[in-house]
């Protein structure tokens, strides 16, 4: 796990006192430094946090989902195909009828 390879804290990094010497690094420019390592570290304590949340409720849901049983879904045409088809059967009826009084006139009818 992460966790177990993080060696420091943030509150450890800004708790950090370093001897000083002859020759030193300038104190304050030491300090600024550290307090944006400080920033960066929560930061990403914050996020592995966040993501860490996410994984197990992903994992839940993957789990949950792998439960269901998977149904087979049957195929019924989409609605605007089966009104197309309608609507071409319905316009054949209505030209023959219209044909076979052309053809034959009004002696269908007699």
């Amino acid at each position: 796990m992460l966790a177990d390879k993080i060696r420091l804290t943030a509150k450890e990094i800004l708790e950090k006192e370093f001897k000083t010497g002859m020759r030193g690094y300038n104190q304050e420019e030491v300090d600024k430094y550290l307090d944006s390592i400080i920033k960066d570290y929560e930061a990403f304590h914050e996020e592995i946090e966040l993501l860490q949340t996410e994984n197990l409720r992903l994992k839940k849901q993957v789990e949950e989902l792998s439960k269901k049983p998977q149904q087979p879904a049957a195929y019924t045409p989409p609605p605007a195909q089966q009104q197309q088809a309608g609507t071409t059967n319905f316009d054949i009826l209505k030209r023959l009828s219209n044909l076979e009084k052309h053809v034959f006139g009004s002696k269908l009818y007699e």
